[in-house]
Protein backbone atom coordinates (compact mmCIF):
# COMPACT_ATOMS: atom_id res chain seq x y z
CA UNK A 1 0.00 0.00 0.00
CA UNK A 2 1.34 3.40 -0.96
CA UNK A 3 1.67 6.19 1.61
CA UNK A 4 -0.19 8.55 -0.72
CA UNK A 5 -3.44 6.56 -0.51
CA UNK A 6 -6.49 8.50 0.71
CA UNK A 7 -7.04 6.13 3.62
CA UNK A 8 -3.48 6.68 4.78
CA UNK A 9 -3.78 10.47 4.52
CA UNK A 10 -7.01 10.41 6.53
CA UNK A 11 -5.36 8.20 9.15
CA UNK A 12 -2.40 10.59 9.30
CA UNK A 13 -4.77 13.51 9.96
CA UNK A 14 -6.36 11.48 12.76
CA UNK A 15 -2.91 10.88 14.22
CA UNK A 16 -2.13 14.62 14.22
CA UNK A 17 -5.39 15.34 16.05
CA UNK A 18 -4.51 12.65 18.57
CA UNK A 19 -1.07 14.23 19.05
CA UNK A 20 -2.60 17.64 19.71
CA UNK A 21 -4.89 16.11 22.34
CA UNK A 22 -1.91 14.37 23.90
CA UNK A 23 0.02 17.66 24.05
CA UNK A 24 -2.89 19.42 25.79
CA UNK A 25 -3.19 16.57 28.27
CA UNK A 26 0.53 16.82 29.02
CA UNK A 27 0.10 20.52 29.88
CA UNK A 28 -2.92 19.77 32.08
CA UNK A 29 -0.99 17.00 33.84
CA UNK A 30 1.91 19.36 34.51
CA UNK A 31 -0.39 22.08 35.88
CA UNK A 32 -2.36 19.76 38.16
CA UNK A 33 0.49 17.47 39.21
CA UNK A 34 -1.55 14.42 38.21
CA UNK A 35 0.35 11.62 36.53
CA UNK A 36 -0.61 10.89 32.92
CA UNK A 37 1.85 8.09 32.18
CA UNK A 38 1.38 4.41 31.48
CA UNK A 39 2.79 1.92 33.93
CA UNK A 40 5.54 -0.54 33.08
CA UNK A 41 4.38 -4.14 33.31
CA UNK A 42 7.81 -5.46 34.26
CA UNK A 43 8.14 -2.94 37.07
CA UNK A 44 4.63 -3.78 38.27
CA UNK A 45 5.29 -7.53 38.12
CA UNK A 46 8.48 -7.25 40.18
CA UNK A 47 7.27 -4.58 42.60
CA UNK A 48 4.01 -6.35 43.37
CA UNK A 49 5.77 -9.69 43.94
CA UNK A 50 4.09 -11.76 41.23
CA UNK A 51 3.64 -15.33 42.40
CA UNK A 52 2.30 -17.03 39.29
CA UNK A 53 0.05 -16.68 36.25
CA UNK A 54 -3.11 -18.13 34.79
CA UNK A 55 -4.21 -18.11 31.11
CA UNK A 56 -7.86 -17.10 30.63
CA UNK A 57 -8.07 -16.95 26.83
CA UNK A 58 -10.13 -14.54 24.73
CA UNK A 59 -12.21 -11.94 26.58
CA UNK A 60 -13.79 -8.54 25.93
CA UNK A 61 -12.05 -6.08 28.26
CA UNK A 62 -12.79 -2.38 28.99
CA UNK A 63 -10.31 -0.08 27.25
CA UNK A 64 -10.20 2.27 30.26
CA UNK A 65 -8.91 -0.60 32.40
CA UNK A 66 -5.69 -0.76 30.33
CA UNK A 67 -3.20 1.24 32.41
CA UNK A 68 0.18 0.00 31.17
CA UNK A 69 2.26 -1.73 28.57
CA UNK A 70 4.99 -4.32 28.41
CA UNK A 71 7.39 -2.40 26.16
CA UNK A 72 5.75 0.80 24.88
CA UNK A 73 4.70 2.52 28.13
CA UNK A 74 6.77 5.61 27.22
CA UNK A 75 5.23 6.02 23.73
CA UNK A 76 1.61 6.57 24.77
CA UNK A 77 -0.04 8.49 27.60
CA UNK A 78 -2.61 7.16 30.08
CA UNK A 79 -5.41 7.60 27.48
CA UNK A 80 -3.22 5.84 24.91
CA UNK A 81 -2.74 8.99 22.86
CA UNK A 82 0.62 9.05 21.03
CA UNK A 83 3.36 11.06 22.75
CA UNK A 84 5.83 11.17 19.83
CA UNK A 85 5.57 12.39 16.26
CA UNK A 86 7.81 9.50 15.20
CA UNK A 87 4.87 7.15 15.77
CA UNK A 88 2.85 8.72 12.96
CA UNK A 89 3.85 6.31 10.15
CA UNK A 90 3.16 3.12 12.10
CA UNK A 91 -0.01 4.48 13.70
CA UNK A 92 -1.47 5.67 10.38
CA UNK A 93 -0.48 2.48 8.58
CA UNK A 94 -2.21 0.29 11.19
CA UNK A 95 -5.37 2.36 11.06
CA UNK A 96 -5.49 2.59 7.28
CA UNK A 97 -5.65 -1.22 6.89
CA UNK A 98 -8.49 -1.55 9.40
CA UNK A 99 -11.69 -1.29 7.40
CA UNK A 100 -13.96 -2.21 10.33
CA UNK A 101 -12.81 -1.59 13.90
CA UNK A 102 -15.35 -4.10 15.22
CA UNK A 103 -13.32 -6.80 13.42
CA UNK A 104 -10.00 -5.61 14.82
CA UNK A 105 -7.70 -8.56 15.63
CA UNK A 106 -7.54 -9.32 19.37
CA UNK A 107 -4.69 -7.84 21.35
CA UNK A 108 -2.69 -9.67 24.04
CA UNK A 109 -2.67 -8.41 27.64
CA UNK A 110 -1.54 -9.28 31.13
CA UNK A 111 -4.09 -8.78 33.91
CA UNK A 112 -3.18 -7.71 37.46
CA UNK A 113 -6.26 -7.34 39.61
CA UNK A 114 -8.77 -5.32 37.57
CA UNK A 115 -6.12 -3.62 35.43
CA UNK A 116 -4.46 -4.67 32.17
CA UNK A 117 -1.05 -4.24 30.49
CA UNK A 118 -0.64 -4.53 26.71
CA UNK A 119 1.76 -7.19 25.49
CA UNK A 120 0.87 -6.90 21.80
CA UNK A 121 -1.48 -4.36 20.17
CA UNK A 122 -0.54 -0.94 21.62
CA UNK A 123 -1.38 0.87 18.36
CA UNK A 124 -4.69 -0.95 18.08
CA UNK A 125 -5.58 0.17 21.62
CA UNK A 126 -4.62 3.77 20.75
CA UNK A 127 -6.74 3.71 17.58
CA UNK A 128 -9.70 2.15 19.39
CA UNK A 129 -9.52 4.80 22.14
CA UNK A 130 -9.26 7.55 19.50
CA UNK A 131 -12.41 6.24 17.78
CA UNK A 132 -14.35 6.17 21.08
CA UNK A 133 -14.67 2.40 21.55
CA UNK A 134 -15.30 1.18 25.09
CA UNK A 135 -14.18 -2.48 24.84
CA UNK A 136 -11.69 -4.53 22.88
CA UNK A 137 -11.12 -8.27 22.43
CA UNK A 138 -7.97 -9.56 24.10
CA UNK A 139 -6.18 -12.77 24.97
CA UNK A 140 -5.78 -12.45 28.75
CA UNK A 141 -3.12 -13.91 31.02
CA UNK A 142 -3.72 -13.14 34.71
CA UNK A 143 -0.73 -12.45 36.95
CA UNK A 144 -1.20 -13.30 40.64
CA UNK A 145 0.11 -10.72 43.14
CA UNK A 146 -0.44 -9.94 46.83
CA UNK A 147 -1.66 -6.42 46.01
CA UNK A 148 -4.05 -6.07 43.04
CA UNK A 149 -4.34 -3.00 40.79
CA UNK A 150 -7.46 -1.14 39.70
CA UNK A 151 -8.21 0.88 36.54
CA UNK A 152 -7.82 4.05 38.66
CA UNK A 153 -4.27 3.20 39.72
CA UNK A 154 -1.90 6.01 38.72
CA UNK A 155 1.86 6.33 39.20
CA UNK A 156 1.54 7.47 42.84
CA UNK A 157 -0.92 4.69 43.58
CA UNK A 158 1.43 2.22 41.96
CA UNK A 159 4.32 3.35 44.16
CA UNK A 160 2.11 2.84 47.22
CA UNK A 161 0.98 -0.58 46.08
CA UNK A 162 4.56 -1.57 45.36
CA UNK A 163 5.57 -0.51 48.87
CA UNK A 164 2.56 -2.37 50.26
CA UNK A 165 3.53 -5.54 48.38
CA UNK A 166 7.08 -5.29 49.74
CA UNK A 167 5.70 -4.77 53.24
CA UNK A 168 3.43 -7.82 53.00
CA UNK A 169 6.23 -9.94 51.55
CA UNK A 170 8.39 -9.10 54.58
CA UNK A 171 5.73 -9.35 57.29
CA UNK A 172 3.15 -11.78 55.81
CA UNK A 173 0.44 -9.86 57.61
CA UNK A 174 -1.98 -10.64 54.77
CA UNK A 175 -1.72 -14.28 55.87
CA UNK A 176 -1.49 -13.83 59.66
CA UNK A 177 -3.98 -10.94 60.00
CA UNK A 178 -6.20 -11.28 56.91
CA UNK A 179 -9.00 -9.07 58.29
CA UNK A 180 -6.75 -6.04 58.81
CA UNK A 181 -6.76 -3.36 56.08
CA UNK A 182 -3.36 -1.65 56.05
CA UNK A 183 -4.00 0.70 53.14
CA UNK A 184 -2.01 3.95 53.13
CA UNK A 185 -2.35 7.10 50.99
CA UNK A 186 1.16 8.59 51.37
CA UNK A 187 4.39 6.99 50.08
CA UNK A 188 7.10 6.04 52.56
CA UNK A 189 4.77 5.14 55.42
CA UNK A 190 5.23 1.38 55.15
CA UNK A 191 8.86 1.86 56.13
CA UNK A 192 7.58 3.53 59.30
CA UNK A 193 5.38 0.50 60.04
CA UNK A 194 8.33 -1.83 59.50
CA UNK A 195 10.38 0.20 61.99
CA UNK A 196 7.56 -0.13 64.55
CA UNK A 197 7.40 -3.87 63.97
CA UNK A 198 11.17 -4.21 64.22
CA UNK A 199 11.20 -2.28 67.50
CA UNK A 200 8.42 -4.54 68.81
CA UNK A 201 10.42 -7.58 67.72
CA UNK A 202 13.45 -6.35 69.70
CA UNK A 203 11.25 -5.72 72.76
CA UNK A 204 9.68 -9.18 72.56
CA UNK A 205 13.06 -10.85 72.05
CA UNK A 206 14.51 -9.02 75.04
CA UNK A 207 11.59 -10.01 77.29
CA UNK A 208 11.51 -13.65 76.20
CA UNK A 209 15.24 -14.18 75.79
CA UNK A 210 14.54 -15.80 72.44
CA UNK A 211 14.94 -14.58 68.89
CA UNK A 212 11.56 -13.57 67.43
CA UNK A 213 11.05 -13.66 63.67
CA UNK A 214 9.84 -10.53 61.90
CA UNK A 215 6.68 -12.38 60.82
CA UNK A 216 5.82 -13.40 64.41
CA UNK A 217 6.62 -9.90 65.65
CA UNK A 218 4.38 -8.40 62.96
CA UNK A 219 1.52 -10.64 64.04
CA UNK A 220 1.97 -9.61 67.70
CA UNK A 221 2.36 -5.94 66.75
CA UNK A 222 -0.89 -6.08 64.82
CA UNK A 223 -2.84 -7.32 67.85
CA UNK A 224 -0.92 -5.63 70.68
CA UNK A 225 -0.27 -2.18 69.22
CA UNK A 226 -1.91 -1.49 65.87
CA UNK A 227 -5.42 -2.77 66.62
CA UNK A 228 -5.82 -0.87 69.94
CA UNK A 229 -4.87 2.39 68.19
CA UNK A 230 -7.29 1.80 65.33
CA UNK A 231 -10.01 1.04 67.89
CA UNK A 232 -9.40 4.51 69.32
CA UNK A 233 -9.64 5.97 65.81
CA UNK A 234 -12.93 4.17 65.21
CA UNK A 235 -14.52 4.85 68.58
CA UNK A 236 -13.64 8.57 68.45
CA UNK A 237 -14.75 8.93 64.82
CA UNK A 238 -11.40 10.56 64.03
CA UNK A 239 -11.52 9.69 60.33
CA UNK A 240 -14.34 12.22 59.93
CA UNK A 241 -11.78 14.96 60.60
CA UNK A 242 -9.36 13.55 58.02
CA UNK A 243 -11.32 12.85 54.82
CA UNK A 244 -9.71 10.64 52.16
CA UNK A 245 -7.30 9.16 54.72
CA UNK A 246 -7.21 5.63 56.10
CA UNK A 247 -6.96 4.15 59.58
CA UNK A 248 -3.35 3.23 58.88
CA UNK A 249 -2.59 6.82 57.83
CA UNK A 250 -3.98 7.97 61.17
CA UNK A 251 -2.05 5.28 63.06
CA UNK A 252 1.22 6.56 61.56
CA UNK A 253 0.33 10.20 62.20
CA UNK A 254 -0.64 9.52 65.81
CA UNK A 255 2.55 7.54 66.42
CA UNK A 256 4.67 10.32 64.89
CA UNK A 257 2.76 12.93 66.90
CA UNK A 258 3.38 10.95 70.09
CA UNK A 259 7.08 10.81 69.34
CA UNK A 260 7.21 14.52 68.58
CA UNK A 261 5.39 15.37 71.81
CA UNK A 262 7.75 13.16 73.79
CA UNK A 263 10.77 15.00 72.38
CA UNK A 264 9.27 18.43 73.00
CA UNK A 265 7.78 17.78 76.44
CA UNK A 266 10.20 15.26 77.90
CA UNK A 267 7.19 13.16 78.95
CA UNK A 268 5.41 10.20 77.42
CA UNK A 269 1.95 11.01 76.06
CA UNK A 270 -0.87 8.46 75.95
CA UNK A 271 -2.22 7.44 72.56
CA UNK A 272 -5.66 8.76 73.48
CA UNK A 273 -4.25 12.18 74.35
CA UNK A 274 -2.00 12.30 71.29
CA UNK A 275 -4.94 11.38 69.05
CA UNK A 276 -7.15 14.08 70.57
CA UNK A 277 -4.40 16.68 70.19
CA UNK A 278 -3.78 15.65 66.59
CA UNK A 279 -7.46 16.28 65.82
CA UNK A 280 -7.30 19.65 67.61
CA UNK A 281 -4.17 20.70 65.72
CA UNK A 282 -4.76 19.26 62.26
CA UNK A 283 -8.36 18.10 62.05
CA UNK A 284 -10.33 19.26 59.03
CA UNK A 285 -13.63 21.04 58.82
CA UNK A 286 -14.28 24.75 58.50
CA UNK A 287 -15.78 25.04 61.99
CA UNK A 288 -12.76 23.44 63.66
CA UNK A 289 -10.28 25.54 61.67
CA UNK A 290 -12.16 28.76 62.44
CA UNK A 291 -12.20 27.84 66.12
CA UNK A 292 -8.43 27.36 66.12
CA UNK A 293 -7.84 30.69 64.39
CA UNK A 294 -10.26 32.53 66.70
CA UNK A 295 -8.66 31.10 69.84
CA UNK A 296 -5.19 32.13 68.67
CA UNK A 297 -6.31 35.67 67.88
CA UNK A 298 -8.08 36.08 71.22
CA UNK A 299 -5.10 34.65 73.11
CA UNK A 300 -2.71 37.02 71.31
CA UNK A 301 -4.65 40.22 72.06
CA UNK A 302 -5.97 39.43 75.57
CA UNK A 303 -3.76 40.26 78.60
CA UNK A 304 -3.28 37.24 80.90
CA UNK A 305 -5.17 38.96 83.75
CA UNK A 306 -8.27 39.19 81.54
CA UNK A 307 -8.22 35.65 80.16
CA UNK A 308 -11.34 33.85 81.41
CA UNK A 309 -9.81 30.38 81.21
CA UNK A 310 -11.50 27.17 80.03
CA UNK A 311 -15.26 26.85 80.10
CA UNK A 312 -16.69 24.86 83.05
CA UNK A 313 -17.04 21.19 82.17
CA UNK A 314 -14.70 21.23 79.17
CA UNK A 315 -12.07 19.27 81.09
CA UNK A 316 -14.62 16.66 82.13
CA UNK A 317 -15.88 16.29 78.57
CA UNK A 318 -12.33 15.66 77.35
CA UNK A 319 -11.66 13.16 80.12
CA UNK A 320 -14.75 11.14 79.31
CA UNK A 321 -13.82 11.19 75.61
CA UNK A 322 -10.17 10.20 76.02
CA UNK A 323 -10.05 8.09 79.22
CA UNK A 324 -11.59 4.82 80.18
CA UNK A 325 -14.17 5.05 82.92
CA UNK A 326 -11.87 3.43 85.47
CA UNK A 327 -9.66 6.38 86.41
CA UNK A 328 -9.75 10.12 85.74
CA UNK A 329 -6.24 11.02 86.86
CA UNK A 330 -3.84 8.84 84.90
CA UNK A 331 -1.23 11.62 84.59
CA UNK A 332 -0.43 13.92 87.52
CA UNK A 333 1.73 17.02 87.09
CA UNK A 334 3.87 18.03 90.08
CA UNK A 335 5.77 21.34 89.65
CA UNK A 336 9.12 21.50 91.46
CA UNK A 337 10.95 24.60 92.68
CA UNK A 338 13.75 22.61 94.27
CA UNK A 339 12.71 23.37 97.84
CA UNK A 340 11.42 20.95 100.44
CA UNK A 341 7.77 21.88 99.88
CA UNK A 342 8.05 20.37 96.40
CA UNK A 343 8.67 16.98 97.97
CA UNK A 344 5.63 17.40 100.21
CA UNK A 345 3.58 18.01 97.06
CA UNK A 346 5.07 14.85 95.56
CA UNK A 347 4.09 12.83 98.63
CA UNK A 348 0.51 14.07 98.32
CA UNK A 349 0.56 13.27 94.60
CA UNK A 350 1.81 9.76 95.37
CA UNK A 351 -1.23 9.18 97.61
CA UNK A 352 -3.50 10.11 94.70
CA UNK A 353 -1.42 8.19 92.17
CA UNK A 354 -1.63 4.95 94.12
CA UNK A 355 -5.42 5.11 94.04
CA UNK A 356 -5.55 6.17 90.39
CA UNK A 357 -2.67 4.02 89.02
CA UNK A 358 -1.18 7.29 87.80
CA UNK A 359 1.92 8.30 85.89
CA UNK A 360 3.72 11.11 87.75
CA UNK A 361 5.12 14.01 85.72
CA UNK A 362 7.66 16.22 87.48
CA UNK A 363 8.29 19.71 86.12
CA UNK A 364 11.07 22.13 87.03
CA UNK A 365 11.04 25.60 85.46
CA UNK A 366 14.20 27.64 84.94
CA UNK A 367 14.80 31.18 83.73
CA UNK A 368 17.42 30.44 81.09
CA UNK A 369 18.15 27.60 78.69
CA UNK A 370 21.66 27.22 80.11
CA UNK A 371 20.25 26.14 83.49
CA UNK A 372 18.52 23.04 82.10
CA UNK A 373 21.69 20.89 82.25
CA UNK A 374 22.95 22.08 85.63
CA UNK A 375 23.98 19.62 88.34
CA UNK A 376 21.18 20.94 90.56
CA UNK A 377 18.53 20.13 87.94
CA UNK A 378 20.03 16.68 87.26
CA UNK A 379 19.98 15.99 90.99
CA UNK A 380 16.30 16.96 91.18
CA UNK A 381 15.45 14.62 88.32
CA UNK A 382 17.34 11.70 89.87
CA UNK A 383 15.74 12.20 93.27
CA UNK A 384 12.25 12.52 91.76
CA UNK A 385 12.57 9.37 89.66
CA UNK A 386 14.05 7.44 92.59
CA UNK A 387 11.14 8.43 94.87
CA UNK A 388 8.60 7.40 92.24
CA UNK A 389 10.35 4.08 91.80
CA UNK A 390 10.34 3.48 95.57
CA UNK A 391 6.59 4.17 95.54
CA UNK A 392 6.09 1.63 92.77
CA UNK A 393 5.02 4.30 90.29
CA UNK A 394 6.22 5.51 86.92
CA UNK A 395 7.72 9.00 87.05
CA UNK A 396 9.17 11.24 84.36
CA UNK A 397 10.93 14.55 84.99
CA UNK A 398 11.00 17.46 82.54
CA UNK A 399 12.62 20.89 82.55
CA UNK A 400 11.13 23.96 80.87
CA UNK A 401 12.12 27.60 80.44
CA UNK A 402 9.88 30.62 81.12
CA UNK A 403 7.42 32.06 83.61
CA UNK A 404 6.28 29.64 86.30
CA UNK A 405 2.50 30.11 86.02
CA UNK A 406 2.46 30.25 82.21
CA UNK A 407 4.63 27.15 81.79
CA UNK A 408 2.57 25.14 84.31
CA UNK A 409 -0.61 26.16 82.47
CA UNK A 410 0.83 25.17 79.10
CA UNK A 411 2.09 21.85 80.43
CA UNK A 412 -1.07 21.08 82.40
CA UNK A 413 -2.99 20.20 79.24
CA UNK A 414 -0.90 17.01 78.99
CA UNK A 415 -1.89 15.95 82.50
CA UNK A 416 -5.15 15.20 84.30
CA UNK A 417 -4.37 16.90 87.61
CA UNK A 418 -1.89 19.49 88.91
CA UNK A 419 -0.61 18.98 92.47
CA UNK A 420 1.38 21.87 93.96
CA UNK A 421 2.47 23.20 97.30
CA UNK A 422 0.80 26.53 97.99
CA UNK A 423 3.89 28.63 98.76
CA UNK A 424 2.30 32.02 98.05
CA UNK A 425 -1.52 32.03 98.54
CA UNK A 426 -3.49 34.86 96.89
CA UNK A 427 -3.09 38.11 98.86
CA UNK A 428 -6.00 40.19 100.13
CA UNK A 429 -4.84 43.49 98.56
CA UNK A 430 -6.04 44.35 95.05
CA UNK A 431 -2.55 45.32 93.87
CA UNK A 432 -1.18 41.96 95.02
CA UNK A 433 -4.00 40.08 93.29
CA UNK A 434 -3.15 41.78 90.02
CA UNK A 435 0.32 40.21 90.02
CA UNK A 436 -0.50 36.94 91.79
CA UNK A 437 0.98 33.92 90.05
CA UNK A 438 -1.31 31.44 91.81
CA UNK A 439 -4.40 33.45 90.81
CA UNK A 440 -3.27 33.41 87.18
CA UNK A 441 -2.63 29.68 87.41
CA UNK A 442 -6.05 28.93 88.92
CA UNK A 443 -7.82 31.19 86.43
CA UNK A 444 -6.23 29.77 83.28
CA UNK A 445 -5.24 26.21 84.17
CA UNK A 446 -7.08 23.69 81.93
CA UNK A 447 -6.97 20.97 84.60
CA UNK A 448 -8.05 20.65 88.26
CA UNK A 449 -5.52 21.80 90.85
CA UNK A 450 -4.84 20.18 94.22
CA UNK A 451 -3.08 22.50 96.65
CA UNK A 452 -0.93 20.93 99.39
CA UNK A 453 -0.26 22.06 102.97
CA UNK A 454 2.33 20.88 105.51
CA UNK A 455 -0.20 18.99 107.63
CA UNK A 456 -2.09 17.30 104.80
CA UNK A 457 -3.94 14.19 105.97
CA UNK A 458 -5.13 10.99 104.44
CA UNK A 459 -7.70 11.49 101.72
CA UNK A 460 -10.74 9.90 103.35
CA UNK A 461 -13.30 12.57 104.28
CA UNK A 462 -14.11 15.35 101.81
CA UNK A 463 -16.09 18.55 102.09
CA UNK A 464 -17.74 20.05 99.02
CA UNK A 465 -18.86 23.67 99.17
CA UNK A 466 -21.85 23.71 96.82
CA UNK A 467 -23.87 26.65 95.48
CA UNK A 468 -25.19 25.08 92.21
CA UNK A 469 -22.98 27.31 90.01
CA UNK A 470 -21.44 25.68 86.89
CA UNK A 471 -18.04 25.23 88.53
CA UNK A 472 -19.64 23.98 91.74
CA UNK A 473 -21.40 21.37 89.60
CA UNK A 474 -17.98 20.21 88.46
CA UNK A 475 -16.95 19.94 92.11
CA UNK A 476 -20.09 17.88 92.77
CA UNK A 477 -19.17 15.57 89.90
CA UNK A 478 -15.69 15.11 91.41
CA UNK A 479 -17.16 14.48 94.86
CA UNK A 480 -19.29 11.69 93.41
CA UNK A 481 -16.23 10.26 91.68
CA UNK A 482 -14.15 10.25 94.87
CA UNK A 483 -16.98 8.67 96.84
CA UNK A 484 -17.62 6.01 94.22
CA UNK A 485 -14.03 5.25 93.19
CA UNK A 486 -12.11 5.90 96.41
CA UNK A 487 -14.82 5.12 98.96
CA UNK A 488 -14.46 8.58 100.48
CA UNK A 489 -17.14 9.95 102.82
CA UNK A 490 -18.73 13.24 101.79
CA UNK A 491 -19.97 16.30 103.59
CA UNK A 492 -21.98 18.70 101.43
CA UNK A 493 -22.01 22.29 102.67
CA UNK A 494 -24.47 24.91 101.45
CA UNK A 495 -24.08 28.46 102.70
CA UNK A 496 -26.63 31.24 102.83
CA UNK A 497 -25.08 34.69 102.91
CA UNK A 498 -28.39 36.61 102.92
CA UNK A 499 -30.33 34.93 105.71
CA UNK A 500 -32.66 32.57 103.81
CA UNK A 501 -32.04 28.83 103.63
CA UNK A 502 -30.40 27.68 100.35
CA UNK A 503 -32.89 24.90 99.74
CA UNK A 504 -32.44 24.61 95.99
CA UNK A 505 -28.67 23.98 96.05
CA UNK A 506 -28.98 21.32 98.76
CA UNK A 507 -31.88 19.63 96.97
CA UNK A 508 -30.00 19.53 93.69
CA UNK A 509 -26.86 18.09 95.26
CA UNK A 510 -28.85 15.47 97.17
CA UNK A 511 -30.73 14.38 94.06
CA UNK A 512 -27.52 14.13 92.02
CA UNK A 513 -25.73 11.99 94.62
CA UNK A 514 -28.72 9.77 95.28
CA UNK A 515 -29.02 9.07 91.54
CA UNK A 516 -25.53 7.58 91.82
CA UNK A 517 -26.26 5.64 95.04
CA UNK A 518 -23.92 7.87 97.04
CA UNK A 519 -24.70 8.88 100.60
CA UNK A 520 -23.47 12.14 102.09
CA UNK A 521 -23.92 14.30 105.15
CA UNK A 522 -25.61 17.62 104.35
CA UNK A 523 -25.00 20.71 106.47
CA UNK A 524 -26.11 24.31 106.06
CA UNK A 525 -24.59 27.46 107.48
CA UNK A 526 -25.34 31.15 107.45
CA UNK A 527 -22.74 33.84 107.01
CA UNK A 528 -19.71 34.27 104.82
CA UNK A 529 -18.81 31.37 102.58
CA UNK A 530 -15.12 31.18 103.47
CA UNK A 531 -15.79 31.32 107.22
CA UNK A 532 -18.47 28.65 106.94
CA UNK A 533 -16.12 26.37 105.00
CA UNK A 534 -13.32 26.72 107.55
CA UNK A 535 -15.73 26.07 110.43
CA UNK A 536 -17.06 22.93 108.72
CA UNK A 537 -13.53 21.66 108.07
CA UNK A 538 -12.75 21.84 111.78
CA UNK A 539 -16.11 20.49 112.97
CA UNK A 540 -16.32 17.55 110.54
CA UNK A 541 -12.68 16.41 110.55
CA UNK A 542 -12.27 17.08 106.83
CA UNK A 543 -9.21 15.87 104.91
CA UNK A 544 -9.77 17.76 101.66
CA UNK A 545 -12.00 20.61 100.42
CA UNK A 546 -13.64 20.49 96.99
CA UNK A 547 -14.45 23.86 95.43
CA UNK A 548 -15.16 25.32 92.03
CA UNK A 549 -12.68 27.80 90.57
CA UNK A 550 -13.30 31.52 90.21
CA UNK A 551 -16.88 32.12 89.14
CA UNK A 552 -16.85 35.83 88.33
CA UNK A 553 -15.20 37.46 85.34
CA UNK A 554 -11.43 37.96 85.85
CA UNK A 555 -11.61 41.73 86.46
CA UNK A 556 -14.42 41.34 89.01
CA UNK A 557 -12.51 38.61 90.83
CA UNK A 558 -9.43 40.84 91.10
CA UNK A 559 -11.42 43.84 92.38
CA UNK A 560 -13.91 42.10 94.67
CA UNK A 561 -11.84 39.15 95.77
CA UNK A 562 -13.02 35.56 96.09
CA UNK A 563 -14.10 33.03 98.68
CA UNK A 564 -11.62 30.65 97.10
CA UNK A 565 -8.77 33.06 97.80
CA UNK A 566 -9.77 33.29 101.45
CA UNK A 567 -9.95 29.52 101.81
CA UNK A 568 -6.57 29.06 100.15
CA UNK A 569 -5.02 31.60 102.55
CA UNK A 570 -6.48 30.12 105.73
CA UNK A 571 -7.30 26.45 105.17
CA UNK A 572 -5.14 23.90 106.97
CA UNK A 573 -6.28 21.21 104.51
CA UNK A 574 -5.64 20.54 100.81
CA UNK A 575 -8.05 22.25 98.42
CA UNK A 576 -9.14 20.52 95.23
CA UNK A 577 -10.04 23.29 92.73
CA UNK A 578 -12.37 22.00 90.03
CA UNK A 579 -12.60 23.14 86.45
Amino acid sequence: MKKESPRYRIALDDFRRARRKAALQEIFSWLTGQSNTLLSFEEARQALKASGEEVHGLESIPLKAIIGSVGRYTEFNRNFLPRRDALSSRWARVKSVLRDLDEMPPIQVYQIGEAYFVLDGNHRVSIARERGLTHINAYVTEIHTKVPLTPETDLNDFILKAEYAEFLANTRLDENCPDIDLGITAPGRYRVLEKHIDFHRETLSEKSGEKISIQDAAHRWCHDIYSPVTEIIKSRGILRDFPKRTETDLYVWIAEHQEKLHKVLGWSVDTNIAAADLVDQRGGGIKRMLTRVTERIISAITPPILEPGPQPGRWRERQLATHDMGHLFRHILVPFNGKEESWEALEQAIQVARREESHLMGLHIVSHESEKESDFVKGLAERFEARCKDAGLIGEFAVDVGGVASRINDRARWSDLVVLYLVHPPESQITSRLSSGIRSLIQRCPRPILTVHPDSRKLERFLIAYDSSPKANEALYMAAYFAGRWGASLVVLTVNESGSRPLWAAFRARRYLESRNITAKFIQKNGKVEESILEAVDEEGIDMILMGGYSRKPVAEVILGSSLDEVLRKSPRPVFICR
